[in-house]
C-alpha cells in the first residue's frame, strides 16, 4: 500500500513563522557578548537586517562573524517553553547611512515594528535621554539551522525567501489562549481524537498552524508532541474554524442546523 504523508510546514515555513513570532532575538558578536536585538528582518537579497544598540555597532569591524539566536516558545504554558531555535550564522556588515532610511521603510511594509523608530537615521530626531537607539546592521548569513523535538536541520536561503511565515503565526497565541480559555470543551473534543496511549497525562494545545494543531503530552516518562492534520490545508480564518469542526467531528461543519 501507499505511504500516507501528513502535510506539515516545511523547515523554511517554520523559520519564516519563527522569526514573525520572534519579539526579541540575541545576536551574539566575536569579542562581545550577545546582546538583544528588536529588529530581525530577512530582507529580499538574502541578508538578515538586525539592529544593535548604537555604542556597539559604532565599534563594529565589518565582516566580523556573528551568530543571530531566535527562540520560538509556546504560547501557552507547558513544562518546556521553547518549542524551537534558530540560528543564523554570517558577518555583519554596516549599512550606509543613506540607505538605512530606505531599508526601514522596507522593512516597516512587512513587519512595523515600534522598534524601528528607534533606529538611528542621518534625519533622526535628537534621542530622548531614556529611549534607546539604535543602528541598523546587514547580517551577510553563511548557514541557518532549526532545531526542535525532532533533531536539528539546515535549510538553504534560497528555500527561505522562496518561502511564506504560516498566515496565522501572528495570532497563533491569541488564538491557542483563547481555545484553552474559553473553548476548553473544543480542546477536550480534540484531546479525544488522539491514539489512546498518547492522552495518558497533561495535555496541552502547542501550536496551530495552516496544515492543523499540535498538542504537548507531558508525562512521567517525558514529553511527545503529536499532530492533528486538517483535512486540507487552510489559509483564513473561515477555513481554520470548519478543519477545527472536522477535526472534532462536528455535523455542523458550515453552521447549518441539523435537519428535524
Amino acid at each position: 500500500m501507499p505511504t500516507v504523508t501528513t502535510p506539515t510546514p516545511t523547515t523554511a515555513e517554520r523559520i519564516r513563522s519563527a522569526c514573525v513570532r520572534a519579539d526579541s532575538a540575541l545576536l551574539a558578536v566575536d569579542g562581545d557578548g550577545p546582546i538583544a536585538t528588536p529588529v530581525h528582518h530577512l530582507l529580499h537579497d538574502g541578508t538578515f537586517a538586525v539592529a544593535v544598540p548604537v555604542e556597539h555597532g559604532a565599534g563594529l569591524v565589518c565582516g566580523t562573524q556573528a551568530l543571530l539566536e531566535l527562540t520560538d516558545y509556546a504560547p501557552l504554558p507547558v513544562r518546556e517553553p521553547v518549542r524551537s531555535l534558530v540560528w543564523v550564522r554570517g558577518r555583519l556588515h554596516r549599512i550606509p547611512p543613506g540607505a538605512v532610511a530606505k531599508i526601514l521603510d522596507l522593512i516597516a511594509t512587512e513587519d512595523p515594528n515600534p522598534a524601528l523608530l528607534q533606529v538611528e537615521t542621518p534625519k533622526s530626531a535628537p534621542a530622548d535621554a531614556d529611549e534607546p537607539r539604535y543602528a541598523l546592521l546587514r547580517l551577510e548569513v553563511a548557514s541557518v539551522v532549526v532545531t526542535d523535538a525532532t533533531g536539528a536541520e539546515a535549510v538553504r536561503v534560497e528555500d527561505l525567501l522562496a518561502a511564506r511565515p504560516d498566515p496565522f503565526c501572528e495570532v497563533e497565541a491569541t488564538l491557542l489562549w483563547h481555545l484553552a480559555t474559553v473553548h476548553d470543551d473544543v480542546v477536550a473534543r480534540l484531546v479525544s481524537r488522539l491514539p489512546a496511549p498518547l492522552r495518558r497525562g497533561q495535555v496541552r494545545p502547542l501550536g496551530l498552524d495552516r496544515y492543523g494543531v499540535r498538542f504537548r503530552v507531558e508525562g512521567n516518562d517525558g514529553d511527545r508532541d503529536v499532530r492533528l492534520a486538517f483535512h486540507k490545508p487552510v489559509d483564513d480564518m473561515n477555513g481554520l474554524s470548519q478543519a477545527i469542526r472536522v477535526l472534532m467531528g462536528c455535523p455542523f461543519l458550515n453552521g447549518l442546523r441539523a435537519r428535524r
